[in-house]
């Protein structure tokens, strides 16, 4: 055993050779982080962001004019006029009755269900489908409500979108997304605040996997019971019945209704593309959105690009919606009583069973309505991790799913790419602007073999990296542009991290919303991959002041929150539980986004 008087003493040691990475260096940055709050005040809420309300829904039309949506209520109220009109004339024609008597709008299967009506799976998935639906709806209008313009080009160039409830996007030149967003009221946006898409992703992408899981699960059903014959056309006579069945309800002379044994051609093809079209694709379309398989599977997204798969999600939603108002109307007006029987109690009569077992479910679909809101609120960093223990899985899953370069070219550079983000306005970083950023200096350090302070001239000089990438924002607009710099695999070959090293943690010389510098953390792996690297240039020219200037983070596997500008310092760590407010990043900490963003 060594004698303890024999242990050398400071004084006995020379002390580390001068310099500005210490231990004290790393404290400094992160007493200047600020931890969040665990309950949402609405008044300072994202940096005390004001209210800002859209406009009615606007389609474009043309190159410049824009149609509004609202016009649609009295035109279609018009021509439903006509169409009704025009259907007693038919009705009243030997040759069109003669099409109704041949077609009556029914087609019984060759193959009938085993036993008619429908069983109590069916109805039980009807509820959890229709419960789900009202979060994953307002959450998604929440989320569109970010960036409350849609595209069909790859680009977001404003002036450019097929549709949009935001005024024209203003001549401001650091005119930023954030800025563009839009209010919505509590009841219909999920919370309702503007520029909360974090939590609304939350809810969205958490309550989608129960959604798929629930929707899996009845595929299984449908087939194993026989049950899909109620809901797939097997003879293409289905057609000239369908426009039979349109002719009957528009005629108001309805057709007999058959729902306990088969549905008529109308209702059949509507719930087959409910069922077997725009289901799928609002997975499909969803994924299409997702940075980490957009930037792997290049050739899928060449063709489905984030804003193609944006605008066709939309879509989807306003096929959902008019189902349901279409769906609900006539449940209540071709015999209310008997079809809440057929869904919610199994049986085929006029009794009231039916109708109490749906109260009874309205009741509980009201509730969640109402309270999904301020629990939201009061509850955030619950819904937070909530939400991940549902996605997350996925989202590990895909942001291992690294990608090569090579997918676009420079023809392919947005014409625009949108500022984000609290631009920096502290003296330090005006002082290194106006100096040119001559007295700038990369702090990297942490759990490394060697730490080192890189000057820009320095950075230069390491090998350079070049790419063209997508960036992905998490509100939804998107861009291409030509990085240029180096590569995080050069760093880390430069710094040797520690095998302790389990995530890497990038700080901004800007502030975020609520004070406290930006700063947010990777997985190591990461750090390794093609496509991630730190830039100082932009389409060939340095990076400018609204991009980050003089360096930011492009990791392209991730969501762009992710992306730091304007970087100070790296810094490798085991954990970063301790770090700020321990979620793994600025907006973790105070706007409830998840560290890991893949999706």
């Amino acid at each position: 055993m060594t004698d303890t008087a024999d242990k050398p003493i400071p004084a006995d040691l020379p002390a580390p050779a001068p310099s500005s990475v210490s231990p004290a260096v790393v404290a400094s940055y992160r007493s200047q982080l600020t931890r969040g709050e665990d309950v949402v005040d609405p008044h300072t809420w994202a940096g005390s962001v004001p209210a800002a309300t859209g406009i009615a829904p606007r389609v474009r039309i043309g190159r410049s004019r824009w149609f509004n949506l609202l016009w649609l209520l009295p035109i279609g109220f018009v021509v439903l006029i006509v169409a009704v009109a025009a259907a007693k004339g038919l009705r009243g024609m030997p040759s069109v009755q003669r099409f109704i008597e041949r077609y009556p709008g029914t087609i019984e299967s060759a193959r009938p269900v085993q036993h008619a009506g429908l069983p109590l799976w069916v109805g039980a998935q009807h509820f959890l489908n229709l419960f789900m639906m009202i979060f994953i709806i307002r959450s998604g209008v929440q989320i569109l409500s970010d960036h409350p313009r849609l595209y069909w080009t790859r680009h977001s160039t404003p002036g450019k979108a097929w549709f949009r409830i935001q005024k024209p996007v203003p001549a401001d030149p650091l005119w930023t997304a954030k800025q563009d967003s839009i209010s919505l009221p509590g009841q219909i946006g999920l919370p309702g605040l503007r520029h909360s898409i974090g939590l609304a992703r939350w809810w969205h992408l958490g309550v989608d996997t129960l959604w798929l899981l629930n929707g899996l699960a009845f595929y299984v059903l449908l087939f194993a019971t026989g049950q899909w014959r109620r809901l797939v056309p097997t003879n293409w006579e289905v057609f000239p019945n369908a426009v039979s069945v349109a002719i009957q309800y528009l005629s108001l002379n309805w057709p007999t209704e058959t729902g306990w044994v088969a549905y008529n051609s109308l209702q059949l093809i509507a719930y087959f593309v409910t069922v077997f079209v725009a289901a799928p694709l609002a997975l499909i379309t969803g994924l299409g959105m997702s940075p980490a398989l957009s930037t792997r599977f290049k050739r899928i997204s060449k063709v489905l690009s984030i804003q193609a798969a944006r605008s066709l999600h939309f879509l989807v939603l306003v096929w959902f919606l008019l189902f349901i108002v279409i769906h609900v109307t006539l449940v209540f007006t071709t015999g209310l009583l008997r079809n809440l029987n057929h869904i919610y109690a199994g049986r085929n009569d006029t009794g009231w069973l039916g109708f109490w077992l749906c109260a009874a479910s309205m009741v509980v679909v009201i509730v969640g309505w109402v309270a999904a809101t301020p629990l939201t609120l009061r509850h955030p960093r619950v819904v937070q991790r909530v939400g991940f223990a549902l996605i997350g899985p996925a989202q590990r899953l895909f942001e291992h799913l690294d990608a090569t370069p090579g997918e676009y070219t420079e023809r392919d550079i947005s014409p625009y790419f949108w500022h984000n983000g609290q631009y920096p306005d502290s003296a330090e970083y005006q002082a290194l602007f106006a100096g040119n950023f001559a007295d700038y200096r990369l702090r990297i350090n942490g759990l490394v073999d060697n730490p080192v302070e890189l000057d820009l001239v320095q950075l230069r000089a390491l090998p350079h990296h070049e790419q063209i990438t997508q960036h992905f924002c998490i509100q939804g607009w998107s861009g291409i542009a030509k990085w240029g710099g180096v590569s995080m695999a050069t760093i880390m070959d430069l710094v040797r991290p520690l095998p302790a090293a389990k995530w890497v943690v990038f700080y901004s010389l800007g502030d975020g919303p609520d004070k406290g510098i930006y700063y947010d953390a990777h997985p190591i792996e990461q750090m390794r991959y093609h496509l991630t690297m730190l830039a100082y240039d932009m389409n060939g020219a340095p990076l400018s002041f609204g991009h980050g200037a003089p360096l930011r983070l492009r990791n392209e596997t991730q969501l762009g929150f992710k992306q730091v500008k304007w970087i100070k310092c790296v810094e490798f760590v085991a954990d970063f539980a301790d770090i700020g407010g321990g979620y793994g990043g600025y907006n973790q900490d105070h706007e409830f986004f998840g560290y890991r963003q893949s999706i």
